[in-house]
């Protein structure tokens, strides 16, 4: 774990703007026109109406998407009561996680009011304002009772998260546990080491998942809480023991089989972890330091099943795997309360979410390759994006089932859809490609069958429904891999290309090879010798209509597809060249950004052809193209090199094509402003019309556009590249494509395949 410093800290929190979250307009603001609706007299409208139905608040303004993280300081992590201001930090990264994570607006609000009554009233004032309220780090027994009355007064969600996010969590790591080990939940002996607001509602949580009271040891400061002891709070007394042989923690642990720590460091030594049951379960939850350490108690005894609450060990208990989806879900119905049904839901999805095999964009970041369910693997990662659909979407329907909720949803499909595009997991245009695909699935090769990334993708486009995968590669090597990785490959077809088996299918192709080419030197045996390398082998599969598409690029040089794609597939007739598109899918719209692989230099001629390509490519996504023609000068500002090879493109293509929105060469901030663009050069072809289609001079400025946007992460999602005029479907990757890039391009490819098809049965 990255030791953070004290002068690091306070960097990332002074550095740029101060703090950590801001506000941001949602709707259009630039005319006089926007301001009347965003204010007066707009405004009024919505107000009437939201008068006449309180509920239209929902509809109207940002209620619904809306949570208050209020806190009066009293126990602020681990460092006690420091105070309402001295809290607002840990607010501010509260309000950042609810956004990164669940797409929820937050309102940091320290209130300065440790009386318990004084600070709900203050609560209650501002609730309104608010779709939900999660209180933090107030101190117990205080707690309680602010969270009990301000869910008996308010009629919108309200969640202590230092009580219920640990429980909800903990209680499905301990259910997964006990599953690892076999044991029973209603048998097991459980020893709980600490009594504050996160102990008691953990152990609540344990009973209702069938925990028996009687089975259980809670240990505060004094030691074991029994039932004669004096002054007990109403929460100690529901565990308070009769026992009266047990004292100290070392007596307690003695023979149980789950130890829950919520107190301090190092006060579990490895002789009591040794004293447990068999297949004992630690969770050491204290933060930064555990009760015993993950090296202490793995080398106490090799069967201990192990959780703390730190990132850099397996099965960490973090809230954040919580709280942003019990809201999201709470939210998306508009929901009265959380309650315990909604809990328990949560609980079960966290749970069951932790069996499911795990995404690759999990293991990347973890740096492992196959995180299965058992004993290092039993509660979900925090950056696992299947959370917010599997979470929210349980929280949502128990909040519809027990009465909670004001508003139902019906399409639980689109509810998750919608889910991951909030967070930007999947967009409409990727929704649309998967959905388009999924209807006429193709047979698609990939080339590097043996690449992890690539037979990941092919398993998933498998069960995206998207495509028939056929890996090229040695079956055993393949199947070996696989194995590894914990890949099922049924439905999946392997072609050893070099297997003996596979002799007469490439001496076939390496005639039909040589015979097209034999006009360019091409002899038999050279075409036979080249049916060894799996792009050659590939793309005859698809010329040969024996596959429908190819992916290739992982391993092989640009360079050397390039030249086998042009002498295997061929290029359009209608052209005499080719080249690649990428898509960026912004907050501001959809561009098509062309040729960002193939042509390094292109001269006129090949900027007419890319140009060309580019508007049937963006006609093939049924959007109408609207092209800027790039470069550094404007509309002739300069006469020489790059600027007049451009101008002239230009201009030869309005001439052919009169009817397309094609104008230039421009520089990028002209194509993109369209105020600005029509004010400057009102004569352009493109006045008053949004540009989607950004033409390069030539191919480091493409590829160096789209690499910019993708490295400075502006929450633009990148598809691609896209084969534009080959002959038939032949589409490329590179050695930095991610599962989800490959998957985006199979799904093109089908497409593609598909209208090829479809064009050449007419």
């Amino acid at each position: 774990m990255v030791k953070i410093s004290k002068e690091a800290a306070l960097e990332y929190h002074e550095c740029g703007r101060p703090g950590k979250i801001e506000v941001k307009p949602t709707k259009p603001y630039s005319t006089q026109t926007d301001l009347s609706l965003a204010y007066s007299p707009g405004v009024a409208y919505p107000c009437l109406e939201i008068e006449k139905n309180p509920d239209d608040a929902y509809k109207y303004t940002d209620k619904g998407n809306l949570v208050a993280v209020i806190s009066n300081g009293t126990a602020v992590l681990g460092l006690g009561d420091i105070g309402a201001m001295s809290g607002k930090p840990v607010m501010e990264g509260k309000g950042l996680l609810f956004k990164i994570y669940g797409g929820i607006d937050v309102f940091d609000i320290e209130v300065a009011e440790k009386d318990p009554e004084k600070f709900c009233e203050a609560v209650e004032k501002i609730a309104p304002t608010f779709g939900g309220i999660n209180l933090e780090d107030i101190k117990a027994p205080e707690c309680f009772y602010i969270e009990e009355r301000l869910k008996r007064t308010l009629d919108i969600p309200v969640m202590h998260d230092d009580q219920h996010g640990t429980a909800i969590i903990s209680a499905a790591g301990l259910k997964n546990a006990l599953e690892v080990n076999g044991k029973d939940i209603s048998k097991v002996k459980i020893v709980v080491n600490g009594a504050g607001a996160a102990a008691i509602s953990c152990t609540k949580l344990y009973v209702a998942l069938g925990a028996r009271t009687e089975n259980i040891l809670m240990l505060d400061s004094k030691g074991v809480i029994t039932s004669d002891r004096e002054n007990l709070t109403e929460q100690k007394k529901q565990f308070a023991t009769d026992r009266r042989d047990v004292h100290t923690l070392e007596e307690a642990v003695k023979g149980a089989d789950v130890f829950v720590g919520l107190s301090k460091g190092n006060v579990l030594t490895q002789d009591m972890v040794r004293s447990m049951a068999d297949q004992p379960i630690v969770f050491a939850l204290a933060n930064p330091v555990p009760e015993i350490s993950y090296e202490d108690a793995m080398a106490s005894r090799p069967d201990v099943l192990m959780s703390t609450g730190r990132s850099d060990y397996p099965n960490q208990i973090n809230n954040v795997i919580g709280f942003p989806y019990i809201f999201r879900g709470a939210l998306d119905v508009h929901a009265t309360a959380i309650n315990e049904e909604m809990k328990l839901a949560a609980v079960n999805a966290i749970a069951d979410l932790a069996k499911q095999p795990v995404p690759d964009v999990v293991n990347d970041v973890y740096k492992v390759n196959n995180l299965t369910f058992g004993p290092l693997y039993f509660i979900p990662k925090p950056v696992d994006p299947r959370l917010i659909t599997e979470v929210s979407a349980a929280v949502a329907k128990a909040a519809m089932d027990s009465g909670v909720a004001r508003t139902q949803i019906t399409d639980w499909t689109a509810y998750k859809q919608q889910l991951r595009q909030l967070l930007g997991q999947e967009t409409k245009l990727t929704q649309k490609l998967y959905d388009t695909a999924r209807k006429h699935p193709q047979r698609v090769v990939f080339a590097e069958g043996l690449h992890p990334t690539m037979l990941k993708a092919a398993v998933q486009a498998k069960a995206e429904g998207i495509c028939c995968p056929i890996l090229l590669g040695n079956d055993e090597r393949i199947e070996k891999l696989a194995k590894e990785l914990e890949l099922s490959l049924d439905g999946i077809e392997i072609v050893n290309l070099r297997h003996d088996n596979q002799s007469e299918r490439r001496e076939r192709y390496a005639r039909i090879l040589s015979e097209k080419r034999q006009r360019q030197g091409y002899t038999f045996e050279e075409a036979n010798d080249k049916m060894f390398e799996r792009n050659y082998f590939g793309m005859m599969m698809v010329e040969t209509g024996e596959a429908d598409a190819f992916i290739t690029g992982l391993y092989t040089k640009y360079s050397n597809t390039i030249k086998v794609a042009k002498e295997v597939i061929g290029i359009r007739p209608e052209y005499k060249h080719f080249g690649t598109m990428h898509i960026l899918n912004t907050k501001k719209g959809v561009y098509y950004i062309a040729d960002t692989l193939i042509n390094r230099h292109p001269n006129q001629e090949v900027l007419m052809d890319i140009a060309k390509l580019s508007a049937m490519t963006v006609r093939f996504f049924n959007e109408t193209p609207k092209i800027a023609m790039i470069s550094y000068s404007n509309f002739g500002t300069d006469e020489g090199g790059s600027p007049a090879m451009v101008h002239a493109a230009v201009e030869e293509m309005q001439k052919q094509y009169p009817d397309l929105a094609i104008d230039g060469e421009m520089q990028i901030n002209f194509a993109l402003d369209k105020e600005l663009r029509d004010k400057k050069y009102p004569f352009s072809r493109l006045n008053g019309k949004n540009v989607n289609t950004l033409v390069f001079p030539n191919l480091s400025s493409a590829n160096n556009a789209y690499k910019l946007l993708q490295a400075l992460d502006m929450d633009a999602e990148i598809i691609g590249p896209i084969q534009m005029g080959l002959n038939k479907p032949i589409h490329f990757t590179d050695f930095e494509c991610s599962v989800r890039d490959i998957v985006n391009i199979t799904a093109v490819a089908v497409i593609d395949a598909y209208v090829y098809k479809i064009k050449n049965k007419c």
